[in-house]
């Protein structure tokens, strides 16, 4: 069922349609059948829910029509994705479990001839909601629409051009549980261990891919969790290797250093603080903190956990801090299944971070994906106790899962990918992404301490 079908718009200014991808997040409401549950006056009176949401597709043409473009409320603006490929999808993160009642779809002269709009609570397993079998382009506004989930995609089977598919507008109207959407919600996306010494011209270089993905995902900053460049962190690696890829949002990153980064000729951390400058030092040290919505950001430098001076720091840093949820990030896991272990260096952090009723701690060093269930520093399973994800999976060679930790929930090697993390102003969860835009992971919801 289509309504509302206009006819089509001009062509682009290149002459010619574009890809759309798969909607995986934005249009996981309405995909498959068209399950009627609210009039078309009541989907008209609800709000829309997917303005500014992140969003990721399953490519895009070029940098300038990423997945946020669909969402950005600009008519002039288009997500396009990779031409002349079947399927592709676009998916946005509405924030929290919404019931969708509307999905308006304006596309770019690369339309879909089939697709369907789908929902899904943890952006793996997904429901449709609405399909169509004979789009013509135009605009489809998709009302009477009965979906529940968080994400929303338009996966789009089968394109009306040789081209691709292109969205100018993914509108979906709805009403979020609790008939409000979370107060101060963000997302971020992190990872650590990153660039190898390899360049996006090598098909088997990830950290490039891993760049792509992190820069779709369109987060309000990103955090690496240390050794930023191998293997020595030379600035002129930095320059030649991160640059090109994790250095393209660099003005929005949050870094801290890793062992790597101490290996410099030129001195500990002199290529990583010439490089960052001041991102990396906004406080005139290696470790600094800073406030976003409800959440105390702490970023640390493990490579001087012996040092009283941060230590002391961190101390003062907590007791002036204010708000409700806290999370911090170092190189250095206190746990991990991975080749390197537990790194004890960092236990006398934790103890300080768990007095302060800190809710989660990011790190990297080993290269694999894991998640811990809440416990303290001395590995105790307890309620109150902080969560634990190993994120080293940003571009260097992956490391084998060998010792298995007690309280280890989750643990993959292999994949490259990022963490996408979602914060509210109570709470946070993550999925962990691959490469190729796949969810291997998706966390439980946890409320602040």
């Amino acid at each position: 069922m289509r309504l509302n079908v206009s006819a089509h718009l001009p062509t682009s200014p290149r002459g010619h349609r574009t890809p759309l991808l798969t909607l995986t997040a934005v249009f996981a409401l309405v995909g498959g059948l068209l399950l009627t549950s609210s009039s078309g006056a009541e989907a008209a009176a609800d709000p829309i829910v997917s303005a500014g949401k992140p969003a990721t597709a399953s490519s895009v043409e070029s940098s300038s029509y990423g997945a946020e473009k669909a969402f950005d409320g600009d008519p002039a603006t288009r997500w396009a994705s990779a031409e002349g490929k079947d399927p592709q999808w676009l998916r946005v993160d509405l924030g929290t479990s919404t019931a969708v009642s509307r999905v308006k779809l304006t596309w770019e002269d690369a339309y879909a001839k089939a697709y369907r709009v789908e929902v899904s609570d943890d952006g793996t397993t997904w429901t449709p909601i609405a399909q169509e079998t004979a789009g013509n382009g135009g605009t489809d506004d998709l009302t009477g629409l009965s979906g529940k989930g968080r994400y929303l995609r338009v996966y789009g089977t089968a394109r009306g051009t040789s081209y691709g598919y292109s969205l100018f507008e993914a509108e979906v109207y709805g009403v979020p549980d609790g008939g409000q959407p979370p107060t101060g919600a963000f997302t971020v996306v992190a990872a650590g261990d990153i660039a190898a010494q390899c360049t996006a011209s090598d098909s088997k270089c990830a950290h490039p891919k891993t760049a792509k993905l992190a820069q779709q995902i369109n987060p309000k900053f990103y955090l690496t969790m240390g050794d930023n460049q191998y293997d020595d962190a030379l600035l002129a690696d930095f320059k030649k290797y991160y640059d090109k890829s994790w250095g393209v949002f660099k003005d929005k990153t949050r870094p801290i250093p890793g062992n790597h980064e101490t290996y410099d000729p030129a001195g500990p951390l002199a290529g990583y603080k010439s490089y960052f400058g001041s991102i990396a030092y906004p406080q005139g040290k290696s470790y600094y903190s800073y406030n976003e919505g409800n959440w105390h950001f702490i970023a640390l430098d493990s490579n001087s956990f012996d040092k009283t001076e941060q230590i002391n720091w961190l101390k003062a840093d907590l007791a002036a801090n204010s708000k409700k949820c806290i999370a911090a990030y170092f190189h250095h896991p206190l746990y991990s299944s991975g080749g390197h272990g537990n790194q004890p260096v960092s236990k006398p952090v934790w103890k300080l971070l768990y007095g302060a009723k800190a809710d989660l701690v990011l790190g990297g060093h080993d290269h694999h994906y894991e998640r811990f269930a809440p416990q303290n520093a001395d590995g105790k399973a307890v309620s109150d106790g902080i969560v634990e994800i190993v994120g080293g999976m940003g571009g260097a060679e992956p490391y084998p899962i060998e010792e298995i930790q007690p309280n280890s929930q989750k643990r993959i090697s292999g994949p490259y990918g990022v963490l996408k993390m979602d914060f509210t102003d109570n709470g946070y969860s993550w999925t962990y992404v691959d490469t190729d835009g796949q969810v291997k992971d998706t966390s439980p919801k946890y409320s602040c301490h």
